[in-house]
């Protein structure tokens, strides 16, 4: 069964759903009044969330890239397509590239 992230207006949901259909109605069940702001196929079967993205450790924290977070979706995760396609999109060098997209990959895309 996919694993799904679900942002909403209020929440960040993570859950196991047969399709999009079925993650939405997760949502719908247990936040009623939250509106769906964007869903996300998993491309992988678990979840990491970064304790120094959170700002949990002394590392640093980092921002989300709106343009990383989409060419790691358009990649369905695969690290090296998505450093392409950020550097593609955006004209940057392939170290900064990998930096950005390696750095949404820690903060659990």
């Amino acid at each position: 069964m996919p694993l799904f992230e679900i942002e909403t207006n209020a929440h960040i949901i993570i859950t196991w759903a047969a399709d999009e259909e079925a993650a939405h109605a997760v949502v719908v069940d247990a936040y009623p009044t939250d509106n769906v702001i964007r869903m996300t196929k998993r491309p992988r079967d678990s979840w990491v969330i970064s304790k120094g993205a959170l700002g949990l450790t002394t590392t640093t924290t980092l921002d989300p890239c709106v343009t990383a977070r989409d060419c790691l979706a358009k990649s369905a995760g695969d690290k090296v397509h998505a450093i392409r396609l950020y550097m593609n999109q955006t004209g940057t060098d392939l170290d900064a590239a990998r930096k950005v997209i390696e750095s949404n990959m820690v903060m659990g895309w």
